[in-house]
């Protein structure tokens, strides 16, 4: 097993834990593996342990590293040419069962990858118990190895400038961070049609730091009312990134705030179904408070090069 491969599974056995400490069901967390600064080859690796949903703060690095990876997975297949798909190996699937290389069908060929990719993502497949194919699925279509893992899910985390909104609108799935109308003005009108709208978090400074990124808890309201009209967002609901603590009672005392914010919205008619807070060193506090989404990469991917753009 991979380092990257270890470090997830360890991962999600903490939320599990975490989960079940609170009375909840694991399934109930979905974990987004934050993979900023880290290249794609890393994410390749993820992939093939089974993680699909991906976050990133940095919206140039992020698009180029979402082209590279585009490749990996299935489109609409009835319109889109064949792509990459990843398997998961069956549980206790014997090793010899599983394809000794990967190689394309016939008629099938490899899009957007090189050379040196090709070689990271061959490795993560032999150092992994997942199986990947080059093949044409049809919709629905299960393979022997095992179930079809759905297309990678793009988050983009954190702050947002006003001249990066395009480039966000058209290539990620989901944005946690809005904390103004401005930003979710400029998302929606840069959604392409053809997509589904994106889906949106508002951001809550819960800390009260006049540092930090977020909307002040009394004008959450005010702000999903505004993204609620916009026709090209479908408002998910709140993200909040607490300043660090070690002190767990702390910790969770901030996310319950965000957790009774969405609750107030609710009696007010604005019905969320996401709380995206908990990260590396503080999930367990978050899915204690509620959280439906944590946000976890340096106990996934390592550290960061702190001197990386």
């Amino acid at each position: 097993m991979t380092t990257i491969a270890s470090r997830l599974q360890a991962v999600k056995t903490r939320i599990a834990g975490a989960a079940r400490a609170a009375g909840r069901a694991p399934g109930e967390i979905t974990l987004v593996a934050v993979s900023k600064t880290f290249p794609a080859e890393a994410v390749a690796e993820a992939c093939a342990a089974g993680q699909y949903a991906f976050g990133e703060n940095y919206a140039q690095e992020a698009v180029g590293k979402i082209a590279r990876l585009a490749g990996l997975f299935e489109r609409d297949h009835d319109s889109a040419p064949p792509r990459v798909i990843w398997h998961a190996a069956l549980p206790n699937q014997d090793d010899e069962k599983a394809p000794g290389d990967v190689r394309p069908s016939a008629g099938v060929r490899q899009r957007d990858a090189d050379g040196a990719f090709r070689q990271a993502v061959e490795l993560a497949r032999k150092s992994t118990s997942s199986v990947a194919r080059i093949e044409t699925p049809r919709s629905g279509a299960r393979s022997p190895e095992g179930p079809l893992l759905r297309p990678l899910e793009w988050h983009y985390i954190g702050p947002i400038q006003s001249n990066k909104t395009r480039l966000i609108a058209e290539h990620f799935d989901w944005v946690h961070g809005i904390d103004r109308a401005k930003i979710a003005e400029r998302l929606s009108a840069s959604r392409p049609e053809e997509k589904p709208p994106l889906q949106v978090c508002i951001q809550v400074n819960v800390s009260g730091e006049a540092s930090k990124s977020g909307v002040a808890p009394e004008e959450v309201f005010g702000l999903a009312q505004t993204i609620m009209r916009l026709p090209r967002l479908r408002l998910q609901g709140l993200m909040a990134i607490p300043e660090p603590t070690p002190d767990s009672g702390l910790q969770r005392s901030r996310f319950r705030m965000l957790r009774e914010i969405r609750d107030q919205l609710s009696l007010r008619g604005v019905a969320l179904n996401t709380l995206s807070m908990g990260m590396s060193d503080d999930l367990e506090a978050a899915i204690a408070e509620g959280s439906t989404m944590v946000r976890v990469g340096r106990a996934i991917f390592g550290e960061r090069d702190t001197g990386a753009a």
